[in-house]
């Protein structure tokens, strides 16, 4: 018998965050190994909570929370996030340009919904976070990639940018912070990609669901009030800066000149009808988390968990004679290059199933976030600094065994090249 036939664009489709490895990886675990899975940003998984005040603002409004509720989410929660985009200078900006969601992952795709039409582009970065690529080849349009080079720690050159736009551009996906890079957006660089969206008439997409998780003085620059009347759409939610990714609590706010933008809204609007609403108990946080404490900053300063994880991983790969690393500014990723011999015939998925079968460590191949090289994977900084010294060590070891089988003494290390020099 055939096989039955699946939609074709499918194939053209990368998630390796939760792919082949991760499948391997649950077959490891039932037959009883133990694993560091270092594949998805999942802060719960390693022993976040979200914060009480969230939890309690849940479980006081439990009982309201049956019936289906606005296509775009509940009132007041989208007139708390429209406040709170107010306070970042967005002056002109309601609740009737707020649109929650089941996460991010699903206003992506519904924005892309929205606006592409078959061979329509879409400018994306690479590396990427591979959701926008696939949500816009599911919609039938085309990926075109603008570099984030690691030379440049990994932040795009607008002029670059601006050679990629052709007649079938719709719009420019920017993350900032960076997934997985860890790259924050300086306000100039901001400026210039928005006069290449004002001059193409093309629709900025903003993620910045990382907007607050910032280290050793990184700034974040959110780009709505810098783009004034140019149209776009800014995409955050609770899941990573207050740690209920379960909850499934996203939104997107949109922003520029109105009239431009009034078939896209409405379009928006008949898409969010169509999935009737958003789950309703996690929208009962939004506003206690819009208008509550600070709860990230002091795990992203020194002492903090997060802090001191970037800190292992950047002395681990100062120390390594393999690695080569762009210290994170935001985030909660790094994305090390392999160097040196044991980067010569370097495959980045064989490698990160080598590590996962031999060393019993989960990692994600840099390839897999559209990038033309194979030298590079992603970690999640998640997990607290001694377990983190404890990755290393075995992706050292491994990296040793693949430098030992072109070379056979061992290389310096980068702090042992800079002292050399």
């Amino acid at each position: 018998m055939s096989s039955l036939p699946t939609r074709q664009r499918l194939s053209e489709v990368r998630y390796e965050i939760r792919g082949e490895l991760a499948r391997r990886a649950r077959e490891l675990e039932s037959q009883g190994h133990k694993l560091i899975k270092l594949n998805i940003g999942n802060p719960g998984a390693f022993g976040f909570r979200a914060p009480p005040h969230l939890q309690n603002a849940i479980i006081g409004d439990i009982d309201h929370t049956d019936p289906y509720t606005h296509q775009q989410g509940l009132p007041a929660a989208r007139e708390a996030i429209a406040a709170a985009y107010q306070r970042r200078g967005l002056d002109d900006v309601g609740a009737e340009e707020v649109f929650i969601g089941n996460g991010v992952s699903e206003l992506i795709d519904l924005s892309l919904r929205a606006l592409l039409n078959p061979g329509d582009e879409v400018l994306v970065p690479s590396p990427d976070y591979p959701l926008w690529s696939a949500a816009t080849i599911l919609n039938d349009g085309r990926p075109v990639y603008y570099r984030c080079d690691p030379d440049n720690d990994f932040l795009p050159d607008p002029s670059e940018i601006e050679t990629l736009v052709s007649s079938r551009t719709r719009a420019i996906v920017l993350i900032n912070p960076n997934n997985p890079t860890g790259a924050t957006y300086p306000r100039e660089l901001l400026q210039r990609i928005i006069a290449i969206a004002a001059r193409h008439r093309l629709l900025l997409l903003v993620d910045e669901i990382y907007d607050q998780v910032l280290y050793d003085g990184a700034r974040f620059e959110p780009l709505a009030p810098l783009a004034g009347d140019v149209p776009c759409l800014t995409f955050s939610g609770l899941s990573k800066v207050h740690r209920a990714c379960g909850w499934r609590v996203g939104w997107a706010v949109l922003s520029g000149e109105r009239a431009r933008l009034r078939e896209f809204r409405h379009a928006m609007d008949l898409l969010s009808a169509l999935r009737l609403c958003a789950n309703v108990p996690g929208q009962y946080a939004i506003e206690a988390a819009v208008n509550g404490p600070d709860t990230i900053s002091a795990l992203c300063q020194p002492g903090g968990r997060l802090y001191e994880t970037r800190r292992a991983v950047i002395e681990a790969c100062d120390e390594s004679a393999h690695l080569q690393l762009v210290a994170p500014a935001g985030a909660l990723y790094a994305f090390p290059a392999v160097i040196g011999d044991a980067a010569q015939g370097f495959d980045d998925h064989a490698f990160a199933l080598d590590l996962l079968e031999t060393e019993g460590v989960l990692v994600v191949p840099g390839s897999s976030f559209n990038v033309p090289y194979r030298n590079h994977f992603r970690v999640t900084l998640l997990p607290d600094a001694v377990m983190m010294r404890e990755v290393f060590a075995r992706i050292d070891r491994a990296l040793d065994r693949r430098a030992e089988q072109h070379n056979k003494v061992v290389p310096l290390s980068a702090k042992q090249r800079r002292t050399a020099g």
